[in-house]
């Protein structure tokens, strides 16, 4: 009998914690999928941040180093400076990216180092219980903007895509979605896109997925895919920004 799915060999077999519905699980098999597609075994070393991927070192099969809050990107650099053979990844949420993370990810990506970040954007801090993000929509509520985001208090949301492809560094910026299947197959063919990308040299690749967050929107996993579909692709429109 032929095997036509399985496990891909840069996933453990480790329980997840993610809560149920929540778009991480997905994002996983996507990037072991990628690393397996170029190649990349016994040669890749990723990144994982503060936050709700915390303990991504459990669930990718492959040397794992962990940051401090914001600092993927600068460590990405230095491994990748080191070890330019490697491929190198980040793997960090909007909260550790779009905050504290800004400057890390601005100047790796202005020097057009040749890592590959995947960026999960859910608009909210997830692992902290739900305080606005740097990407929470205008309106949307959480701890600490209990009556919804108020640009006048708050800001606007940061479109963390668009600002990078402003940029000369970067080779690749493209916005993708893990809500239902096609955009599924498509957030596949641009995380391996952005790996390929690395391995032929052609600099930082970065790629930002919309992703769920149930627990702390406060819906159900399906409500949450909606929420995904028709309010965020509203202020965050999915597609290519940056090729070259």
């Amino acid at each position: 009998m032929s095997i036509v799915f399985q496990k891909p060999k840069f996933l453990t077999d480790a329980p997840t914690h993610y809560c149920p519905g929540c778009s991480h699980g997905i994002v996983h098999r996507l990037v072991a999928e990628a690393l397996e597609a170029v190649g990349a075994e016994g040669h890749v070393v990723g990144v994982a941040p503060v936050g709700c991927a915390v303990f991504a070192y459990n669930y990718f099969n492959c040397d794992m180093q962990e940051a401090a809050h914001g600092r993927a990107p600068a460590v990405a650099t230095g491994i990748k400076y080191t070890n330019p053979d490697n491929i190198v990844f980040a793997y960090q949420g909007d909260g550790d990216l779009a905050s504290i993370g800004l400057a890390e990810i601005v100047h790796a990506a202005a020097r057009g180092v040749n890592i590959t970040v995947i960026f999960i954007n859910n608009a909210i801090y997830g692992m902290t219980g739900g305080q606005m993000a740097p990407t929470t929509l205008l309106g949307q509520k959480a701890t600490t903007c209990i009556y919804g985001r108020d640009a006048m208090l708050n800001g606007n949301p940061i479109k963390v895509s668009e600002m990078l492809a402003t940029l000369d560094g970067p080779s690749y910026v493209e916005r993708v979605s893990v809500a239902d299947v096609p955009n599924i197959k498509k957030a596949k063919k641009a995380i391996e896109k952005a790996f390929r990308n690395q391995a032929e040299g052609k600099g930082f690749s970065f790629v930002e997925v919309l992703c769920a967050c149930p627990t702390n929107w406060h819906m159900t996993p399906l409500q949450a895919v909606e929420y995904v579909k028709g309010d965020m692709t509203k202020i965050f429109p999915l597609g290519v920004f940056k090729e070259v």
